[in-house]
């Protein structure tokens, strides 16, 4: 399949507004009155990303995430939307955040993402999925499709690198 360049539905992107002062800075990453009335984080975590490092692309079957790129470091994020019954089906949607733009992306159910630390120094993600990972007690399979385990999956951040792979 191929994708088209353009918006998803559901999918929000929201640069963080510092506020900055002799101590360093501060930024809200989410607020309940700025979020869609569906999506309500469950949990978080914070990930530190090596340089080069791409992580994904995969997707959840029932969880939405809210990916929080606060630097230092730089990512490039990719989104596929993967929903057959959404009006932006096909469409691909590629952003860079961290350090130097700083923001949310709301990811929904259904649309695939990747990100790579595209900076030369390590990148902090903070993540606020809307389920628990792996159910309560971690007592239920974890909810994602592994596209990066399949070298034939269409979902490529870099076709340069697909085909340097080929």
């Amino acid at each position: 399949m191929a994708f088209t360049k353009g918006p998803i539905e559901g999918v929000v992107i929201v640069p963080f507004r510092k506020f900055v002062d002799e101590r360093g800075w501060l930024a809200e990453i989410f607020r309940h009155d700025e979020l869609p009335a569906w999506f309500r984080p469950e949990m978080s975590y914070v990930s530190v990303t090596n340089p080069g490092v791409l992580r994904g692309p995969h997707e959840h079957v029932d969880q939405a995430d809210l990916f929080c790129y606060l630097g230092p470091g730089d990512f490039k994020l990719t989104l596929w939307d993967n929903r057959p019954d959404c009006p932006t089906y096909g469409n691909r949607i590629e952003v860079a955040m961290g350090g130097n733009n700083p923001g949310s992306v709301l990811i929904p159910k259904g649309v695939v993402h990747c990100y790579r630390c595209i900076s030369t120094e390590a990148g902090v993600v903070i993540n606020c999925p809307d389920r628990l990972f792996m159910g309560q007690g971690k007592a239920e399979p974890i909810d994602e499709i592994r596209h990066e385990d399949d070298p034939e999956n269409p979902f490529v951040q870099d076709e340069r690198a697909r085909r340097a792979h080929v």
